[in-house]
């Protein structure tokens, strides 16, 4: 199921990574050993640990997560219906393979942090989009081990392009229309899945939402920088001589990431793939991975992809 991931890694303290050292695939037990049980958070303490951090999609557009579940409660409040939660797990972009790997090997995590967001919301359903057979039965097979998800989870499968992963082209997959953008914006949060207020965000930014939930805001913050606390995953490819999915510290330069992956900068390094930008060889390893690390050197961390 997992053989044709590269390798996982970490720098500094695990977290999405946590014990993917020790096994192939956590399962619930060992879920529950390594992370412990979550803890059940109203709407409004959701949202208020997430601005605390300032949490992050991490999909590439990098939308505040607590602006959007607002939005979410906002709908439900105002329309009188229930919410969905729907994850993103359909990885269009060719150079990522971060959100995969954790559907496959650490999958409670993914569904922990929609779970959490679920009944915080009091969504009447979790959906999951995918477009990989192995993502999808690993998914399935985890929610037979979980009485709440096996009750809320449907996943659904999509095809394998790059424009099905676009927020609205989900949306309409899910509601059994082709898997295309929609040419006009619609919030999720106002008419998503079956017309219902949607929470609309990609499998990582689920995991994140379940560490910080788990550690609170403190915890959380206790690794990365000030203003981008916690840890990304990169996924490292391209002449990387040792690809990998590497999770780091928010801050870290990304030369540490690039010479543990053996990865030479050569003429150049690609971040944040199709909608990110080349840095110079002689910047590439002094620039801190964040956010605002990147886009002051040109760049851009988008959904973490770098490809010497």
């Amino acid at each position: 199921m997992t053989s044709a991931l590269p390798d996982v890694m970490c720098i500094g303290q695990a977290r999405l990574t946590a014990g993917l050292d020790r096994t192939d695939r956590i399962d619930l037990t060992s879920h529950y050993s390594i992370f412990g049980t979550l803890p059940r958070l109203t709407a409004d303490q959701l949202i208020g640990m997430a601005e605390q951090v300032d949490l992050r999609g991490r999909g590439g557009a990098a939308f505040p997560v607590a602006r959007k579940m607002k939005a979410v409660l906002q709908s439900v409040q105002k329309r009188k219906r229930r919410a969905v939660v729907l994850v993103n797990a359909t990885e269009g972009e060719p150079g990522s393979a971060k959100d995969r790997m954790l559907m496959l090997r650490s999958p409670f995590l993914v569904l922990g942090g929609a779970l959490l967001a679920a009944r915080a919301l009091h969504a009447m359903e979790i959906l999951i989009g995918v477009t990989r057979e192995d993502v999808a039965r690993s998914v399935s097979a985890a929610c037979m081990e979980e009485p709440d998800l096996r009750r809320l989870v449907r996943v659904v499968r999509v095809p394998e392009r790059f424009v099905s992963g676009e927020g609205g082209a989900l949306v309409n997959a899910m509601n059994g229309k082709p898997a295309l953008p929609p040419g006009r914006k619609v919030r999720a949060a106002d008419t998503g899945v079956d017309d219902l207020p949607t929470y609309l965000s990609n499998a990582e930014t689920f995991a994140q939402i379940a560490v910080l939930a788990m550690l609170g805001p403190r915890g959380y913050a206790s690794t990365g920088t000030s203003k981008e606390p916690g840890t990304y995953l990169l996924t490292v490819g391209g002449a990387a001589d040792r690809p990998a999915i590497l999770e780091v510290p928010a801050g870290l330069p990304l030369g540490e990431a690039l010479d543990l992956c053996d990865a030479a900068p050569g003429d150049g390094v690609l971040v944040g793939g199709y909608h990110g930008m080349w840095l110079p060889t002689d910047a590439a390893y002094d620039v801190p991975v964040s956010r605002a690390g990147l886009t002051a050197a040109g760049g851009s961390l988008g959904a973490g992809i770098v490809l010497p």
